[in-house]
């Protein structure tokens, strides 16, 4: 699943592309990308519009227009926007041409990708009630993980992937940041010290911005929007590395289920909590 570097390396490589742009087509191939909102509905409501803005929040990207409505989008497991490819493919689900005849067009295999409509006045009260604090953010301080994780009892890597508490961190950089600060993905949140907090906390933004500065993560299907693959894979710490040396200690990486997401981690440098 793209994750925020993935998310913002999109966003960077589309901005320049889009912004000033007019829209002066789309079409909504597949329905169910913008349910419950009908197609022709939202391809009325942004067709013809100037584009304002493109930007992220968390793992979503909003495009908005010049009357205030945001197209809020989501790649969630494998959708990718490519910009004008040199043919439609099989899954694409919306195309966007814009006044420069160039094609934007939301590739998405497993038809889990969403667009949704809102307005620019809306915006705030919607992530607020469903994303915490980018780690990338200023306000994200160690006081304020500290204060997060008091309480939480469910394993530091599920804690790390409920977009309420932070936003933007998936499997991929909760593996490669815990190892970084050297914590095991079933301790408790709520047992950590301010001195472990402060390393998660690097740990995360370091995890998060290496993976911007490679262009994002390519496992299955994430692609920049010129097609090409990101470059992050090659530089994994522990994630999809199951016996392999760890980098630190040399011993090799083990895998396991927490919260029903593939985990891997050094057992020699994040050591397991007793009882566990």
């Amino acid at each position: 699943m793209p994750e925020l570097p993935e998310v913002e390396t999109v966003v960077r490589g589309l901005r320049s592309a889009l912004e000033g742009r007019i829209v002066e087509s789309v079409e909504v191939l597949d329905d169910r990308w913008c349910q419950p909102m009908t197609a022709a509905a939202l391809e009325s409501a942004i067709t013809g519009r100037r584009i304002k803005q493109l930007s992220r929040r968390g793992k979503y990207i909003l495009l908005e227009t010049e009357n205030q409505t945001v197209l809020v989008m989501h790649l969630r497991m494998t959708g990718t926007l490519l910009l004008n490819p040199v043919e439609l493919e099989k899954h694409a689900r919306v195309v966007i041409v814009l006044d420069d005849e160039s094609r934007l067009v939301f590739n998405d295999p497993r038809r889990f990708g969403t667009g949704l409509l809102m307005t620019s006045d809306d915006i705030d009260s919607y992530f607020e009630a469903r994303l915490g604090l980018e780690p990338i953010d200023p306000r994200f301080t160690s006081e304020h993980l500290f204060e997060v994780t008091r309480g939480r009892s469910a394993p530091l890597k599920s804690f790390l992937l409920d977009q309420r508490r932070m936003a933007g961190v998936g499997n991929i950089y909760a593996d490669e940041a815990l190892f970084r600060a050297g914590l095991h993905p079933l301790r408790k949140p709520r047992g950590l010290t301010r001195d472990q907090v402060a390393l998660l906390r690097i740990g995360l933004i370091d995890a998060l911005q290496a993976g911007i500065d490679a262009g994002g993560a390519t496992i299955d299907d994430f692609r920049n929007p010129d097609g090409a693959w990101g470059a992050y894979q090659s530089e994994f710490l522990v994630h999809r590395r199951e016996g392999l040396p760890c980098p630190e200690c040399g011993r090799p990486i083990t895998r396991f289920v927490v919260g029903g997401r593939a985990t891997y981690c050094c057992e020699s440098c994040q050591k397991r909590p007793a009882g566990v």
